[in-house]
């Protein structure tokens, strides 16, 4: 099944254009690793992913289906800048609270697994108000994966965490891609990104530019990285 299917996608923000004719195809079990300077687009595309924002043009289809629905975000999880955690809720409050809103059947069990998961249990009645940001980033990680999401979309993940923060996300983004989960990451981090995708886009001026399948054993995402978004910029 093709997860993610956007076609020449534009989206606009008044006069500012983001993104520009867009196309990119995610099937299930794709995991995809998006690189791309400042302002190319890719957290603007992983909302569109998410249906927090619908396109200026161009059509984009999730999961075969052109329409967001509530059934539709239930397969989504998203990690973006914005933490969507309630301060003044403690950790383990924040997870039940999303638990009852995806339906889960036992939301207070899956809050403790994540909790335990993601190395903050000792913290579980502590208000997210007092955490540090790597905490924060920790709790956010298992909110977006607390209720079983088919596709995971990432933004800039790693950004706060500590290396044993780091480690930990890296490990567990393995065992889903192992699992055959759809994986769409946006970063910075070019070994990261590489270690847990197998597919590598480069985004520049609003447009895939660039980009290499699993089976290209031999290209250098830096390389092309320099390569494209210079070539593009002169």
């Amino acid at each position: 099944m093709t997860v993610v299917d956007a076609d020449t996608i534009a989206k606009s923000f008044g006069r500012v254009r983001v993104l520009r004719g867009l196309t990119l195809r995610v099937d299930g079990g794709d995991t995809v690793a998006l690189f791309g300077p400042n302002g190319a687009g890719k957290s603007t595309l992983l909302r569109l992913c998410a249906t927090l924002y619908a396109p200026t043009a161009g059509t984009l289809a999730l999961f075969g289906s052109r329409q967001p629905s509530a059934e539709t975000r239930r397969r989504i999880g998203l990690l973006g800048h914005q933490s969507f955690l309630y301060p003044d809720l403690s950790a383990r409050e924040n997870l039940v609270f999303y638990g009852r809103l995806y339906g889960l059947p036992r939301p207070e069990h899956a809050a403790d697994a994540w909790l335990e998961r993601v190395g903050l249990a000792a913290n579980a009645t502590r208000s997210v108000r007092v955490f540090s940001r790597g905490m924060e980033q920790r709790l956010a990680l298992a909110r977006t994966l607390l209720h079983d999401p088919e596709l995971l979309l990432l933004d800039e993940p790693w950004s706060a965490l500590d290396a044993a923060g780091a480690d930990l996300l890296s490990e567990i983004l393995e065992g889903l891609r192992a699992d055959g989960r759809t994986i769409v990451v946006a970063t910075h981090d070019f070994e990261r990104g590489r270690a847990v995708a197998a597919r590598a886009v480069i985004l520049h001026g609003g447009r895939v530019v660039w980009e290499a399948s699993p089976s290209d054993a031999t290209a250098s995402v830096e390389a092309a990285y320099r390569q494209v978004t210079g070539a593009v910029a002169a």
